[in-house]
């Protein structure tokens, strides 16, 4: 999407600036701040469709931003630290990241990145275009999908864009058991490599969202040494 706003978080001014120069050249409109709670105060008055945010800051460090931001909102963020170890990225996405880039990066990997975010993140937001009465219901489960709002025995659970696209692909398949290669392949729409964490982590954290006890679930539950499904109801 041309247009979109970015956010860009770091507190290194040369990153924030050579990340805004690629960025613009790529047509998005890039905000700055350099510190978590600068990045709250342009999200209260700014409209964003993606955050690039650093984990190593003064004042707010970047995951405890992004536990901040999830409180409210489900914009796509990519952390971006110089930590690679599995540990880190796992932190990460535990706290509500969408995705993980490891500095230094090349621009053709962040530029991706960015791009895969962003249409993921539009097409859940205009999914109401499909047809009406577009739901998947699953025992309590329901999924609107003109709403993008899933609601369990009719409350609403706050769900990330990634939570509600791994859930679509899972409910759309009720029943079936997917690898978290094949769950990584279809909600993130990249080659898996070493993903297991990433999926787990996702799929912990929308367990925690919809079930009475995750540790007994009721939905969505694991297959020992093959993958996870939805339980048809």
């Amino acid at each position: 999407m041309d247009h979109a706003r970015i956010l860009v978080v770091d507190d290194d001014l040369e990153i924030a600036k050579a990340i805004e120069r690629l960025l613009t050249l790529e047509g998005y409109q890039v905000i700055k701040a350099h510190n978590g709670y600068e990045a709250l105060d342009v999200l209260m008055s700014e409209t964003v469709h993606l955050i690039l945010m650093d984990v190593m800051m003064p004042k707010l460090d970047g995951l405890s931003t992004t536990l901040k931001v999830r409180e409210q909102k489900n914009i796509p963020i990519i952390i971006l630290s110089a930590k690679s170890e599995d540990s880190d990225k796992v932190l990460g996405l535990s706290m509500g990241a969408d995705d993980y880039v490891t500095k230094p990066f090349s621009s053709q990997e962040l530029v991706a990145r960015v791009k895969s975010q962003l249409r993921r993140y539009l097409q859940l937001g205009n999914l109401s275009c499909i047809n009406k009465e577009n739901a998947l219901i699953s025992g309590g489960l329901k999924l609107d999908l003109d709403a993008m709002q899933l609601t369990v025995d009719g409350e609403q659970i706050k769900l990330t864009a990634k939570e509600l696209k791994i859930l679509e692909f899972l409910m759309r398949n009720a029943g079936v058991v997917f690898s978290a290669d094949r769950i990584y392949e279809n909600v993130w729409n990249e080659a898996p490599y070493a993903v297991e964490n990433t999926v787990m982590v996702h799929i912990r954290r929308i367990r925690e969202k919809i079930e009475i006890n995750p540790k007994e679930p009721n939905y969505l539950k694991v297959v020992w040494g093959i993958g996870y499904k939805i339980e048809k109801h």
